[in-house]
């Protein structure tokens, strides 16, 4: 069989890209290596991780909340197969729909591992050890990431877990170490916390959060204390070591030599991901990799090698899912001819916890070392009306704009809701639009996006009106 373009992995990233690729008459295959399309994030990242988190919030707000409503409750529990089974459901729910996707757009499906034997041709090898010959004309490389575990953290996925096996654990823990400050340790580790587990977070660097506003990483470390999670920051962890029913994990300070110790149930390492590229025989058709395992592309998405383009998480820049999808459709659409665009500074970031936290374009951190003037507007969510009603007072919204032409350089948020907020932020900042702009468009009262109008309005001359 020979197809016009042929994608390996169904992660956001492929199945986005084979979707697009259907819609412009392309002939088009899609292989996965597993029995279930939808990648990491369908799977076993963001759906499922979400699902839980909605879950613990519930809870939490059944055990800490709902009396100050007025609703009384009597012997809550956490029933965790059944919060799993409902994960689960979610997941199939949605993978199924990629699968109806993919019949839609007359997307053929191979189930297999993928390499490539050289440019033009790439093998399927299934399960049962049979293979199957694919001759294409275009591939797109999109086989995403897979969690970086160190030999010596003594990975077994049951008492050393990555998020993979955190997400399928069907009795809440007593304890639990968590190596790595950032979204996905993070995520986890408040899921865990509100259910009642005891959660510690040892982190290398200064603050949580590291990439992204440092105001938004104070925020979020305060939001989290307060459910019980306690931070070791710039700590290293120098030994991992499980046993049967729990794990000890020895860690030094940056600042002392001593060495610290904590035993716990589980320890979840979360410090990050690498490109999945093992076994895709990139060399046979070329494909240069660069000094961290990504797949080098040029600004057109495309390899050293004519035709072979690459996607996502394999290649430089943020792990995200809307990234992948982003870059699916821009080369898609480059491969037919036409001329898309990605400005990588307005992709945003978001981290699901409670209060969640959003952000896109530059931090006060990078303005500062770029030596851009610049003025910064901030209005905490405690002000205003509708996170009072729901008692979700915790956050803020920060807007950044030029010092001399108003333009919007940098929103973050923590807070309530702030990941569909930031949507307006980006919107705004694609039409390079002012924090005037902002603070003159009409907000519904009452709205968390007030607190948008009401930060664009502190930017402006300072004249926030309900603070």
């Amino acid at each position: 069989m020979k197809y016009d373009v042929t994608i390996i992995g169904s992660g956001p990233g492929g199945y986005v890209a084979a979707i697009r690729c259907g819609q412009l008459g392309l002939k088009t295959a899609i292989i996965e290596r597993y029995n279930a399309l939808g990648g990491t994030c369908l799977n076993v990242g963001c759906i499922p991780s979400k699902a839980l988190l909605d879950s613990s919030e519930h809870y939490h707000a059944a055990a800490h909340k709902f009396e100050e409503h007025g609703i009384e409750l009597k012997n809550l529990k956490v029933n965790m197969p059944q919060m799993v089974k409902r994960k689960n459901e979610v997941v199939g729910q949605t993978v199924k729909g990629v699968e109806f996707l993919m019949k839609k757009n007359k997307v053929d499906v191979y189930h297999g591992h993928g390499a490539f034997i050289n440019a033009n041709l790439i093998r399927v090898t299934k399960e049962d050890g049979t293979t199957q010959d694919i001759e294409t004309d275009k591939t797109i490389i999109a086989t995403g990431s897979k969690p970086i575990v160190p030999a010596n953290f003594n990975y077994d996925k049951k008492r050393v877990i990555t998020s993979t096996e955190a997400l399928n654990i069907e009795k809440v823990p007593a304890s639990m170490v968590i190596i790595g400050g950032g979204v996905i340790g993070l995520e986890l580790g408040s899921v865990y916390a509100r259910l009642g587990t005891k959660v510690e977070v040892i982190e290398y660097m200064d603050r949580i959060i590291a990439g992204m506003d440092s105001d938004c990483s104070k925020e979020l470390m305060r939001a989290l204390e307060k459910i019980g999670i306690k931070f070791h920051l710039r700590h290293a962890v120098t030994a991992v070591t499980p046993s049967a029913k729990s794990v000890k994990v020895e860690y030094q300070s940056r600042d002392k030599e001593e060495t610290l110790s904590i035993d716990a149930d589980y320890c979840l390492v979360a410090i990050g991901r690498r490109p999945y590229t093992d076994k895709l025989g990139l060399e046979n058709a070329g494909v240069q990799l660069d000094e961290k395992g990504r797949v080098i592309v040029d600004a057109h998405l495309q390899t050293n090698v004519p035709g072979i383009y690459a996607i996502g998480d394999v290649i430089k820049g943020a792990m995200l899912a809307h990234k992948a999808e982003e870059e699916g459709v821009f080369v898609a659409e480059t491969i037919v001819g036409q001329h898309p665009h990605i400005d990588y500074n307005l992709i945003p970031g978001v981290v699901y916890t409670w209060p969640e936290v959003a952000g896109v374009g530059q931090t006060e951190e990078q303005l500062k070392e770029a030596g851009v003037p610049y003025k910064a507007g901030k209005f905490p969510f405690k002000a205003l009306g509708r996170a009072r009603a729901s008692m979700d007072i915790e956050g803020m919204v920060k807007i950044l704009a030029h010092k001399d032409t108003d333009e919007i350089l940098g929103v973050h948020m923590v807070g309530p809701r702030t990941a569909d907020m930031i949507a307006e932020a980006v919107a705004l900042m694609e039409f390079r639009a002012a924090a005037e702009d902002a603070a003159r468009m009409s907000h519904a009262h009452p709205t968390y996006t007030e607190a948008f109008k009401e930060a664009a309005l502190a930017a402006t001359a300072n004249r926030a009106l309900h603070i």
